[in-house]
Protein backbone atom coordinates (compact mmCIF):
# COMPACT_ATOMS: atom_id res chain seq x y z
CA UNK A 1 0.00 0.00 0.00
CA UNK A 2 1.04 3.53 -0.65
CA UNK A 3 2.41 5.70 2.15
CA UNK A 4 -0.07 8.43 1.15
CA UNK A 5 -2.96 6.16 2.07
CA UNK A 6 -1.49 5.61 5.54
CA UNK A 7 -1.06 9.35 6.01
CA UNK A 8 -4.64 9.91 4.91
CA UNK A 9 -5.98 7.34 7.38
CA UNK A 10 -3.83 8.76 10.18
CA UNK A 11 -5.14 12.27 9.55
CA UNK A 12 -8.76 11.14 9.57
CA UNK A 13 -8.27 9.12 12.75
CA UNK A 14 -6.50 12.02 14.46
CA UNK A 15 -9.62 14.15 13.98
CA UNK A 16 -11.98 11.71 15.68
CA UNK A 17 -11.66 13.15 19.19
CA UNK A 18 -12.14 16.72 17.99
CA UNK A 19 -15.24 15.71 16.01
CA UNK A 20 -16.70 14.18 19.17
CA UNK A 21 -15.82 17.23 21.28
CA UNK A 22 -17.34 19.59 18.74
CA UNK A 23 -20.54 17.71 17.90
CA UNK A 24 -21.25 16.10 21.28
CA UNK A 25 -19.95 18.76 23.68
CA UNK A 26 -20.22 21.90 21.52
CA UNK A 27 -16.53 22.71 22.09
CA UNK A 28 -15.76 25.63 19.77
CA UNK A 29 -11.97 25.13 19.91
CA UNK A 30 -12.45 21.55 18.74
CA UNK A 31 -14.50 22.91 15.84
CA UNK A 32 -11.56 25.08 14.81
CA UNK A 33 -9.27 22.03 14.89
CA UNK A 34 -11.80 20.06 12.83
CA UNK A 35 -11.92 22.83 10.22
CA UNK A 36 -8.11 22.94 10.04
CA UNK A 37 -7.93 19.16 9.79
CA UNK A 38 -10.51 19.12 7.02
CA UNK A 39 -8.52 21.74 5.10
CA UNK A 40 -5.39 19.59 5.51
CA UNK A 41 -7.41 16.59 4.30
CA UNK A 42 -8.59 18.55 1.25
CA UNK A 43 -5.03 19.57 0.40
CA UNK A 44 -3.72 16.04 0.89
CA UNK A 45 -6.48 14.64 -1.30
CA UNK A 46 -5.63 17.13 -4.04
CA UNK A 47 -1.94 16.21 -3.86
CA UNK A 48 -2.78 12.50 -4.10
CA UNK A 49 -5.11 13.12 -7.05
CA UNK A 50 -2.34 14.98 -8.86
CA UNK A 51 0.18 12.22 -8.12
CA UNK A 52 -2.20 9.54 -9.40
CA UNK A 53 -2.96 11.53 -12.54
CA UNK A 54 0.75 12.11 -13.19
CA UNK A 55 1.53 8.41 -12.72
CA UNK A 56 -1.37 7.43 -14.95
CA UNK A 57 -0.28 9.84 -17.67
CA UNK A 58 3.37 8.76 -17.52
CA UNK A 59 2.44 5.08 -17.78
CA UNK A 60 0.19 5.82 -20.74
CA UNK A 61 2.98 7.67 -22.51
CA UNK A 62 5.37 4.71 -22.16
CA UNK A 63 3.03 2.34 -23.97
Amino acid sequence: MNNNFSKLKDLVMSLEADFEKFYDKNNAAAGTRVRKGMQDLKNMAQDIRKEVQDMKNSSTEKK
